[in-house]
């Protein structure tokens, strides 16, 4: 159906909720990586009226690899609802690929990410 269509926005100028996203950005430019913030949000849950009831919006899309990427650096429950949500979306939408991202793994995603592309 046509409810299940992801909703775009992209702002010119992104305003990162937290320091981690800014920091994750800074990475990416520094390794010349092509981002967008928080470009789609997915809705993954419908009432009986077809209203939205939960959705996901990853926080960066790479366009060059097509990935949506959800940076995490909080506590196991949450970690276990993003990734839930993240499955919801796979489900949801084939061939969307996203990926939840701590923070300790930054770097070294960004670098397999520069030389997967290289």
């Amino acid at each position: 159906s046509s409810q299940d269509e992801p909703i775009d926005h992209q702002p010119q100028t992104p305003v990162f909720k937290n320091e981690t996203e800014a920091e994750f950005a800074k990475i990416l430019d520094m390794y010349g990586i092509e981002w967008m913030y928080g470009p789609k949000t997915f809705p993954i849950e419908w009432d009986a009226e077809g209203n939205i009831k939960m959705a996901f919006s990853p926080d960066f899309y790479l366009p060059k690899f097509d990935l949506y990427l959800e940076l995490t650096t909080m506590e196991q429950k949450y970690v276990t609802k993003k990734n839930k949500k993240a499955r919801m979306v796979m489900d949801l939408y084939p061939g969307t690929n996203v990926r939840i991202v701590y923070k300790k793994d930054f770097q070294e995603l960004v670098e397999r990410l520069k030389s997967f592309g290289g």
